[in-house]
């Protein structure tokens, strides 16, 4: 019979490492996002642009991305590009540059999918009023582009949160790494893992709450 006595002591002695690791997981998460936004957003352009000499390469990156896992990128950054005398980054900006290039071959399908989405009406709309292709891009396109991804950006966003987990394997401290560092201190397995498992969990609702309410705003906009 199991006979385990619940501490969670512990996890008060503790709490603003766990709150410290969570915000720094939420940060990577957002600033990992941003990046890869501004790399999906040329990406898809670059696709859809008709020119072989960009598709081509850009084909390429988001198939590879895709099909390698996210783990053994971090770890070519982190381990690998030293080899070839690129130590130009610490262990933190090396993990968000991993999860950046990580978020932009998914937000380069999901800006594509976006661009063609865009009902043909509106940029005839844009033409007929003279606007040039560079306004027509600005004022028009990438506005209904974003209001038609903003949910996919939302699961994006969420997706990249629990895969910050993943910087504990190079010693980043966000929440899994911190977790661990508690648990092999104090032996607490079940109130270390439970609280992180809850952190994780209501911070991931938070998120796609928050979203929800952003999608229906802008739903409401006509």
């Amino acid at each position: 019979m199991i006979d385990y006595h619940f501490d969670w002591a512990v996890i008060a002695r503790n709490a603003d490492k766990l709150g410290d690791a969570l915000l720094l997981g939420l940060w990577l998460a957002v600033v990992s996002l941003l990046i890869g936004c501004v790399i999906g957003l040329w990406a898809a352009y670059a696709r859809v642009s008709g020119q072989r000499w960009l598709s081509g390469p850009v084909w390429a990156y988001v198939e590879f991305i895709r099909c390698t896992p996210l783990l053994l990128l971090i770890f070519f950054l982190y381990f690998g590009l030293p080899e070839f005398d690129i130590s130009f980054l610490d262990k933190t900006q090396s993990f968000v540059l991993s999860l950046s290039l990580y978020a932009g071959a998914y937000m380069c399908e999901v800006f594509r999918a976006g661009l063609a989405s865009i009902p043909r009406q509106y940029v005839e709309a844009a033409k007929a009023i003279g606007m040039r292709p560079l306004q027509r891009q600005i004022y028009v396109v990438l506005p209904v582009m974003f209001r038609i991804t903003l949910p996919s950006i939302g699961n994006n966003l969420i997706s990249l949160f629990k895969d910050t987990s993943l910087a504990a394997a190079i010693a980043v401290p966000e929440l899994t790494f911190t977790a661990r560092q508690i648990n092999a201190n104090t032996f607490r397995v079940m109130e270390v893992w439970l609280t992180a498992s809850a952190l994780y969990l209501a911070t991931a609702y938070l998120i796609a709450m928050i979203l929800r309410l952003l999608e229906r705003r802008y739903a409401s906009i006509r």
